[in-house]
């Protein structure tokens, strides 16, 4: 039987670059090389789509981050093209954040009519943009932590903005993930230096309230027949869990399973299929949530639809504790790509 032919895309020219390539190495480590001829496709920061010889080079060397060569493509148009000549079945993006996890590769999969893992453009659109995500929760009536958001032009103009919000409080670039570009502020004199950080991100930002909370995760997995599986819980090393407490700092904890009542986890995995519905998702997703210590309240975060897929990411290690070890994870994933 012929193999399957997985167009692995990975790289990318938002900030979390260097993440995907983390993710990309483990998947092609551990795909079933019996069933799948895994073809790495590496794009550069500038957008250059390179080629299988250089994007295996990129895995094997374990380089931090897809640099180009101008001698081989002279526009990222060109550098298409020969992507486009590749007999490929399937692909499976690994990119993280804007250009990635946005909607606008599935968007250019849909149009080559290849079918791909992970959310369709609706899904991914609306998981990327923080504000467009949690307007949607809360006509659903999913609990939040309270937010405002913030464009560039009210920041950028001499009469400013009043905040609506009591102090600790986060400020977050509304379209961005792996905690990069958010600042824990707790008074009025580092407000302005957080938004010129989130700023420097994205055009809107975010700004949520900060709780004295458990920080939960759980894991989704499925086309319209939703699963759902054992939450896990995050202590992180640092005050919260920013970029360097989730892929630096090893004193992070990740209790897997979360110590909660057979009721609380319930309660969480019917929140995150509700979420993962509402959301128009298909395929894979994480779901962070906190549970508010004074009143124990299960309250929604984010969505992540191409969650971190590294062997050592919460996504697959909650999916471990469930019952689906990795090599089989990664094949109900290219399965429920090819039934849509």
């Amino acid at each position: 039987m012929s193999k399957l032919k997985v167009g692995l895309v990975f790289g990318g020219k938002s900030a979390e670059h260097e993440i995907s390539l983390m993710s990309a190495r483990s998947v092609i480590a551990n795909a079933d090389k019996d069933k799948y001829k895994i073809i790495p496709v590496a794009i550069s920061k500038e957008g250059y789509w390179l080629p299988e010889s250089k994007s295996e080079k990129i895995i094997k060397n374990n380089c931090s981050q897809v640099s180009i060569d101008k001698d081989i493509y002279s526009s990222i148009g060109e550098s298409l093209k020969n992507f486009l000549d590749q007999d490929i079945d399937l692909l499976f993006p690994l990119i993280h954040g804007p250009f990635g996890e946005d909607g606008r590769i599935q968007g250019f999969f849909e149009i080559l009519n290849i079918p791909y893992v992970g959310a369709g453009v609706m899904g991914s659109a609306l998981g990327m943009d923080k504000v467009k995500m949690k307007e949607i929760f809360a006509f659903y009536d999913l609990p939040q932590v309270n937010y405002q958001v913030i464009n560039y032009n009210q920041f950028n103009t001499k009469y400013g903005f009043k905040l609506e919000l009591e102090y600790p409080c986060f400020v977050k670039p509304a379209n961005m993930g792996s905690s990069i570009g958010i600042t824990k502020i707790s008074d009025k004199k580092e407000l302005n230096n957080a938004l010129t950080e989130a700023f420097s991100y994205d055009k809107k930002v975010i700004i949520e309230e900060g709780i004295d909370c458990r920080e939960i995760e759980c894991s989704v997995l499925g086309n319209y027949k939703i699963q759902a599986s054992l939450p896990g819980e995050i202590k992180p090393a640092h005050e919260y869990y920013d970029y360097e407490a989730k892929y630096v700092d090893e004193d992070t904890e990740l209790i897997i399973p979360a110590q909660l009542s057979e009721n609380k986890i319930k309660e969480v995995q019917k929140f995150e299929i509700k979420a993962f519905e509402v959301l128009d998702c298909r395929r894979f997703a994480r779901l962070d949530f906190f549970i508010r210590s004074k009143d124990n309240k299960l309250l929604i975060n984010e969505i992540n639809t191409i969650p971190g897929f590294t062997k050592y990411s919460m996504y697959p290690k909650l999916w471990q504790e469930t019952g689906i070890d990795y090599k089989t994870l990664i094949d109900r994933l290219i399965s429920l790509a090819q039934k849509m």
